[in-house]
C-alpha cells in the first residue's frame, strides 16, 4: 500500500509550485495511493475527511510531497525515526537556507529540520540535478548519511489538461504580449523585470506585460506598491493577483514570450508549462534552468543584467524569424508530462 501525504495540500486552492506538484501527482496516481493526513493530536495517520485511523505495516508506503517538520507535525519526528513503515519523498530545493533573508520566515525556520528528517527516509527525490546537489551538501555539511542515494525526477509541463501546442504555430498577431508567472517576491525578481520594461517602453517598444502572482505578504508590498504606480500612468502593465488554470492558459496562449527572471529555483515550472503551450522563454541563466531551457524553445539572460535582457527582449519584440524559430523548437520538444512522475514513483515503491 502507498499513503499519499495530504496533510497542508488537501484543502489548499492557490497554484504554487508545491501545490501544483502535490495535487498533479495525486490525480495521476489515481487509485494507486491512499491519500493520508498527519493528525498531530493523535500523532498518527488518518483518512482524510472520515477520520478513520491508519495501521501502517512495514511492506507499506508513506509518500509525501510536502514540507514539514517536527515543530509543525507533533510526533512525526519520531514516526520518521522509528519507521513503521518505508518513507519516500518528493525534495524541492533548498532557498530558505541560501536565500533567508527573502524567504518566508516560517519556511527558514522549519527547513533545518525538514532536510535532517529527510535523511531519515528510506527514498527521496529531487525535482532537478541542483536540487539534488544542495541536499545532499546539505546532509554532508550536517553528517548526515541516508538509507539511499537521492534519485532526480522530472515535474510535468501538462499543468492545466490542455493539449500540447505542438504545430509550431506563429505568434499572435496585434500587440507583443510578455508574461511573467510566479510569487510576488524579490526572488522571483519582477521589480528588475519592471526596470527592463521600462526602460524598453521608454525607447517606444510597444507591449503588454502580463505578472500573474499572489503577493509574499512578508516581502513582496513594495513590489506590489510599485505595480500600482506604474499602472497608474502605464496601462500596458496588466497585473492578475489570482488567474484559474483557464485564464492562466490563455494569457499563455496569447504571449509572444514568457519572461521569468528568477534569481533562484528547484525546478522552473513557469519554463516547462510555457514550452508546454508552444511559447517561447526568456529566462535567467541559473544551472537549474539550463537543465531544462537548453533543451531548445528558450533563450536565456544573465541574472540582474539590465544590459543583457534589454537585448534580448528587443530581438524577440522585433525579430519574427527568431521568435519563429523559438516556437517550432518548443513544439518540438519531448517535455515530461505529470502521468510520467507518478509512474516513475509509483514503480520505485511497488
Amino acid at each position: 500500500m502507498i499513503y499519499y501525504d495530504v496533510t497542508k495540500m488537501g484543502g489548499v486552492g492557490r497554484k504554487s509550485g508545491l501545490t501544483r506538484s502535490s495535487t498533479r501527482l495525486r490525480e495521476e496516481f489515481g487509485d494507486a495511493v491512499t491519500p493520508v493526513i498527519w493528525d498531530g493530536e493523535a500523532q498518527g495517520l488518518r483518512r482524510p475527511g472520515t477520520g478513520e485511523a491508519i495501521a501502517v505495516t512495514p511492506d507499506d508506503w508513506f509518500l509525501t510531497v510536502e514540507l514539514f517538520s517536527g515543530a509543525e507535525r507533533p510526533g512525526f519526528r519520531e514516526f520518521v525515526h522509528r519507521r513503521p513503515c518505508r518513507l519516500a519523498a518528493l525534495f524541492y530545493d533548498a532557498i530558505p537556507l541560501r536565500f533567508p533573508h527573502v524567504t518566508w520566515p516560517q519556511s527558514v525556520q522549519r527547513h533545518p529540520d525538514y532536510l535532517k528528517l529527510l535523511g531519515r527516509f528510506d527514498r527521496v527525490w529531487a525535482i532537478s540535478e541542483a536540487s539534488r546537489s544542495d541536499l545532499v551538501g546539505f546532509w554532508r555539511w550536517q553528517g548526515v548519511t541516508p538509507p539511499a542515494p537521492v534519485g532526480v525526477v522530472e515535474l510535468g509541463a501538462d499543468f492545466d489538461g490542455t493539449p500540447r501546442v505542438i504545430a509550431g504555430e506563429p505568434a499572435p498577431d496585434g500587440r507583443p504580449s510578455l508574461l511573467c508567472v510566479g510569487i510576488i517576491e524579490p526572488r522571483k525578481n519582477q521589480d528588475f523585470l519592471l526596470d527592463v520594461c521600462e526602460s524598453l517602453w521608454a525607447e517606444g517598444f510597444d507591449f503588454e506585460l502580463h505578472i500573474v502572482g499572489r503577493v509574499n505578504p512578508h516581502f513582496g508590498g513594495p513590489i506590489e506598491r510599485r505595480m500600482k504606480r506604474i499602472q497608474a500612468i502605464e496601462p500596458r502593465l496588466m497585473y492578475h493577483a489570482v488567474a484559474g488554470d483557464a485564464r492562466l492558459a490563455r494569457l499563455y496562449a496569447e504571449a509572444r514570450i514568457v519572461v521569468f527572471p528568477t534569481l533562484a529555483e528547484g525546478c522552473g515550472l513557469p519554463l516547462l508549462e510555457a514550452l508546454w503551450h508552444g511559447v517561447p522563454c526568456l529566462c535567467t541563466d541559473l544551472p537549474v534552468l539550463r537543465e531544462n531551457a537548453d533543451g531548445g524553445g528558450c533563450l536565456t539572460a544573465a541574472a540582474g543584467d539590465l544590459v543583457d535582457w534589454s537585448e534580448k527582449l528587443r530581438a524577440l519584440l522585433t525579430e519574427a524569424s527568431l521568435v519563429g524559430s523559438l516556437r517550432r523548437a518548443a513544439a518540438a520538444r519531448t517535455l515530461p508530462r505529470w502521468a510520467g512522475t507518478a509512474e516513475t514513483l509509483r514503480s520505485a515503491l511497488t
